[in-house]
């Protein structure tokens, strides 16, 4: 590299920056998140990012703190926290000049993960100066009288049902496997009218559909490396012929890297609308929305994020078949 250019680099690194830094103590394991706030604190200091601090408490309106924090000018919105707090601030940020970094505190940090930021605190602080500065994809659910902003996914059907189990058995909830697993046993398919970018599909029976923004789901379940957040489009799972111990066998097969496709039906789209008999529930990133019908769209490159090197899936993909900068710069 140019020793003028080097120098360039090292004067913009330098250049101190604001942030707002919301920071969830609840996120992960909360004894832990006293030394997780001085170590983030003393990183930024280091970095030369300037934060202005908000800890999260259960009456947080944190779309109002972020929507506050970029009209005063603050650039640069960090995370320190899971999915969900992650989640909490991205419907203020859609469409504006903000950028979102963050600091995987949480229990999954499937979101980071997507992103490539897998490291330790310093390495995510590091990443707000050094990483790539991209913009992503954002889908917009609509079930109901219910809207919500997500990243990963939204889902119609099996899924929905047992997310809330199979997340408080992430927790630590063991308890709740045999619910989870009498859960799989009693459920029913249900007919799916499904209409993609506005043209109507065959009537399916089906446990679910899940709509993906990233091939990496919930608890690091893979759904298709084939999935990009930056392709423009939505990519629509059908699970129809798969029995409920494949399904078991695919979520498991998944998460260690397989791909298996018997069973699935694999569409890709800008707009989807799903309605179901019997109703089936409806849950966006781990919340549930209602039963019965949902529609989806895409925004694209509606989010401007800090990144790693490493993200998941791939940026563009064709022939989809059926199937069985710095953020101060």
């Amino acid at each position: 590299m140019p020793l003028h250019l080097s120098r360039k680099i090292k004067t913009i690194l330098r250049r101190p920056i604001r942030a707002k830094l919301i920071f969830n103590p609840g996120s992960g394991q909360s004894e832990e998140s006293p030394q997780q706030l001085v170590d983030i604190l003393c990183e930024m200091q280091v970095r030369h990012i300037l934060p202005e601090v908000y800890i999260v408490h259960a009456g947080s309106r944190l779309m109002h703190v972020v929507r506050r924090a970029i009209r005063s000018g603050i650039k640069l919105i960090v995370v320190a926290g899971g999915d969900g707090t992650i989640e909490g601030v991205v419907g203020a940020m859609i469409g504006t000049d903000a950028t979102l970094g963050i600091i995987p505190t949480g229990t999954r940090n499937n979101v980071a993960f997507n992103l490539g930021i897998t490291g330790n605190i310093a390495k995510s602080v590091a990443l707000l100066r050094r990483g790539r500065r991209l913009k992503i994809d954002v889908g917009r659910v609509h079930s109901g009288h219910s809207r919500h902003w997500f990243l990963e996914a939204a889902a119609l059907g099996l899924l929905s049902d047992v997310y809330p189990m199979a997340d408080d058995i992430g927790h630590g909830s063991l308890a709740r496997i045999g619910e989870l697993f009498s859960k799989f046993v009693s459920a029913t398919p249900s007919r799916l009218r499904v209409t993609l970018d506005g043209r109507t599909q065959p009537e399916t029976s089906a446990h679910m559909m899940v709509v993906a923004n990233m091939p990496y789901l919930g608890p690091h379940f893979r759904i298709s490396p084939n999935v990009s957040f930056r392709d423009g489009h939505l990519d629509v799972f059908t699970f129809t012929d798969m029995g409920k111990l494949n399904m078991i066998s695919y979520a498991v097969l998944s998460r260690g890297g397989l791909d298996k496709d018997a069973g699935i039906l694999h569409y890709r789209a800008n707009r989807v609308r799903i309605i179901s008999k019997p109703q089936m529930p409806v849950i966006s990133d781990g919340i549930l929305m209602g039963r019965g019908s949902l529609s989806v769209h895409i925004h694209r490159r509606a989010l401007a994020v800090m990144a790693g090197t490493k993200l998941t899936g791939r940026r563009a993909t064709k022939g989809i078949r059926k199937t069985k900068r710095s953020a101060d710069g």
